[in-house]
């Protein structure tokens, strides 16, 4: 029988091992991106659906029984009138309705704008909670004693409530104006909260992720006379990648957060925030309207964490299966 050749058998161990060779290792097989995609929508649709039907649940047992759980004559958490939970019917039907008497413009236009501004300033308080926390990480990893005496303070900053950060922030930042050789920007000082709630899980999981390497793939970088640079670029951030990507996508819903809190303390017109605060002094007349923006602001943050998840396909699919 004929010997195989190199590249017989790289097909055949290759296909023990699930997929193709590649330079670098094995290439998962991924389904095609419109399955997947498709996949994503029916499972979207069906998680709707199914919180749709605990939501008219609810309601009708609500209203059948007066306020009260079945058999035990308890009241329920939740009040179940049409001014306090509206059906969830009528709150869908409510996005494709103008925002008010008169007005020509859907709600959901103006949700969608409201987004868009709170997003930008989220993402830029996020882009900079990435460079600070990873520069601490950075300069926790080269410093033993860096490290002991900034990680304590690191967490304790997570201590301090979010609420009556805000206002601080908001009134330094109006100082600043006069202070700095640009214009200060309201939506700058929402930013840098966004900031304050990013930069916490990318340094402690970045600096996790950074000491993860084994001893003896450092010492082997040791033995080829690596720099430290060296062993950084090439051994320890690309070990840090599983733990950062989960850190960036709690980051990121941290952010839209911290974007909203902060444009209610600093009254920044233009983003969800402020239309939340607006609906929510009109909601004894339109109920559904301040749902509506709730449900945006959580489509913002799973759209953001979808983005951080799409990078995450991007990078993982040039790593090895073992390493992915």
């Amino acid at each position: 029988m004929a010997e195989a050749t190199p590249a017989t058998q790289d097909a055949l161990r290759a296909a023990d091992e699930g997929g193709p060779r590649r330079r670098g290792g094995v290439v998962p097989v991924r389904a095609p991106l419109l399955l997947r995609a498709g996949r994503g929508a029916l499972l979207t649709a069906a998680a709707v659906a199914g919180i749709g039907l605990v939501w008219t649940g609810y309601k009708a047992m609500g209203q059948a029984t007066g306020g009260t759980w079945p058999l035990t004559g308890l009241s329920l958490p939740v009040p179940t009138d049409d001014r306090t939970l509206p059906a969830f019917l009528d709150i869908l039907v409510r996005f494709a309705q103008p925002q008010r008497l008169g007005d020509e413009v859907m709600l959901w236009r103006y949700l969608l704008d409201g987004a868009l501004f709170t997003f930008r300033s989220a993402a830029v308080g996020f882009a900079a909670g990435l460079v600070i926390g990873l520069g601490l990480s950075l300069a926790m990893l080269r410093s033993g004693w860096l490290e002991r005496g900034l990680l304590p303070y690191v967490i304790a900053s997570q201590t301090v409530p979010l609420i009556a950060l805000a206002p601080l922030v908001v009134a330094w930042g109006n100082q600043l104006d006069h202070a700095v050789f640009f214009t200060w920007r309201p939506w700058m000082s929402v930013s840098i909260i966004a900031t304050y709630l990013t930069f916490f899980p990318v340094s402690v999981n970045a600096l996790r992720g950074l000491k993860s390497p084994a001893a003896d793939s450092l010492e082997l970088m040791r033995s080829y006379a690596s720099s430290w640079r060296q062993t950084l670029l090439k051994l320890r951030l690309p070990a840090a990648v599983p733990y950062l990507i989960p850190a960036l996508k709690v980051s990121a819903t941290s952010a839209v957060v911290g974007a909203i809190v902060g444009e209610i303390s600093a009254g920044v017109r233009g983003g969800l925030g402020r239309l939340i605060i607006d609906y929510s002094q009109q909601y004894l007349t339109d109920p559904a309207r301040l749902y509506c923006a709730v449900i945006a602001a959580g489509l913002l943050g799973v759209a953001f964490v979808a983005l951080i998840g799409a990078l995450d396909a991007a990078v993982m699919r040039s790593r090895p299966r073992s390493a992915s």
